[in-house]
């Protein structure tokens, strides 16, 4: 039975309080980054990497190159071969983590229906849709829950539970990384769904961050961290369901510890993706020393206009690493012929990689974004955020062929 959020009387340690600002200040630099082409595009390639992460917390492996198949599929009729069905939900998780910091930042304020609607995204196959109305568990058998290992409040005290998140999540009592953490073990406790809990409730943390306005730009890959400290992470959520009087000593430490393991997973997500914002704006510089190469030897002028269709698409590609003529059609708002121009002169130049994925429809690979979002995990399935130093602790994609 978790306690009220909505006035409650949460005492964050003095500890604690300091760790958050230092966490906050960090993220506010991220998104500060001076990267040549813009934070825009870190903040796409790490909406993309947490994604994926978030969804291989639950099990669903599958490599970013038949996410993006997938992906692809959802936005052109002529694709609907060359990835698998577990590629076609991470997929989702993709559309879904991207409407959590869009749709339900851009509304006036969220509703229940509104976290409904990301399950319904994630999950489009699920029979059961909405909030719960049967009881679960976590762990344990499938019959009964005595084995279990987490058990929930009972089905009829799911709304009532929501209704009172939902009014945290609309107000502003407690500094944004506070408010992301407490809501997040919230809704986690309730389990307001039959499936889908984890990644909804992990998307949770990034509308509440974007709503608050500290990250406008940019995805933490905080569910790549957690995965990785995931004994850490069940720690710290156990104690946060801390069974004692709500005023109790034992209560407040038990949410302390859980703010511990999220501000300390903060921390460590800015600091990689400061890194990945470096790779990001490396390769970009290696892109455009490529492309300049590649048109003085086609007898063109070293550098395209800026607002040319292959200069805007060459900004596109960590957003979106496969495309067609027809999506770069639709995303630069050119028209065909441009966009086949642009395609081939990337390919030309070795950025773009072509792939035939119908019979009629030819994909262009942006390798290096791929092989950048399997290096990144990688590193971040590394206790110690770096393979030399320590291996991989969980199943991760092979390192990409040089």
């Amino acid at each position: 039975m978790p306690d009220r959020l909505m006035g409650a009387d949460v005492v964050v340690l003095p500890d604690v309080a300091e760790e958050a600002a230092k966490s906050e200040a960090l993220v506010r630099r991220l998104t500060a980054h001076a990267a040549s082409h813009g934070v825009d595009a870190l903040a796409r390639f790490l909406l993309r990497s947490e994604a994926i992460a978030s969804s291989r917390i639950e099990g669903l492996q599958t490599s970013p190159q038949q996410v993006a198949l997938a992906e692809l599929a959802a936005h052109e009729t002529g694709v609907s071969k060359g990835f698998t069905a577990t590629a076609a939900l991470v997929a989702n998780n993709v559309t879904a983590l991207r409407q959590a910091v869009t749709e339900l930042v851009a509304t006036e304020s969220v509703s229940t229906a509104d976290v409904v609607a990301l399950q319904a995204v994630l999950l489009p196959e699920e029979k059961h849709h909405g909030l719960r109305d049967v009881q679960n568990w976590v762990g344990g058998g499938n019959w009964h829950p005595l084995d279990a290992e987490f058990v929930p409040p009972p089905a009829e005290l799911v709304q009532p539970l929501m209704d009172d998140l939902i009014s945290y999540v609309n107000a502003a009592q407690h500094a944004p990384l506070i408010q992301a953490a407490l809501a997040h073990a919230q809704f986690e406790t309730i389990h307001p769904f039959t499936d889908g809990n984890g990644r909804v409730g992990r998307a949770l943390v990034h509308t509440i961050l974007t709503r608050r306005g500290l990250t406008p730009h940019a995805i933490l890959p905080i569910s790549l961290v957690l995965l990785t400290r995931s004994d850490a992470y069940i720690d710290g959520l156990t104690a946060f369901r801390h069974g004692e009087d709500p005023g109790s000593d034992a209560a407040r430490q038990g949410t302390n510890r859980w703010l511990r393991v999220f501000l300390a997973a903060t921390t460590t997500a800015v600091s990689q993706a400061e890194k990945f914002a470096d790779e990001l704006d490396q390769l970009h510089e290696e892109w455009l020393e490529r492309h300049r190469h590649y048109r003085e030897s086609q007898g063109l002028r070293p550098v395209p206009r800026a607002d040319s269709a292959v200069a805007r698409l060459l900004d596109l590609l960590p957003a979106a690493p496969l495309v067609t003529a027809r999506t770069v059609q639709c995303l630069l708002s050119v028209t065909h012929p441009a966009a086949r121009q642009a395609l081939e002169e990337l390919a030309g130049a070795g950025i773009l990689h072509p792939k035939q994925v119908e019979r009629n429809t030819r994909g262009y690979l942006a390798r290096e974004i791929f092989d950048l979002l399997t290096l990144t995990e990688r590193r971040l399935a590394s206790t110690r955020w770096d393979t030399r130093e320590s291996p991989p602790g969980r199943a991760v994609p092979a390192r990409p062929q040089t």
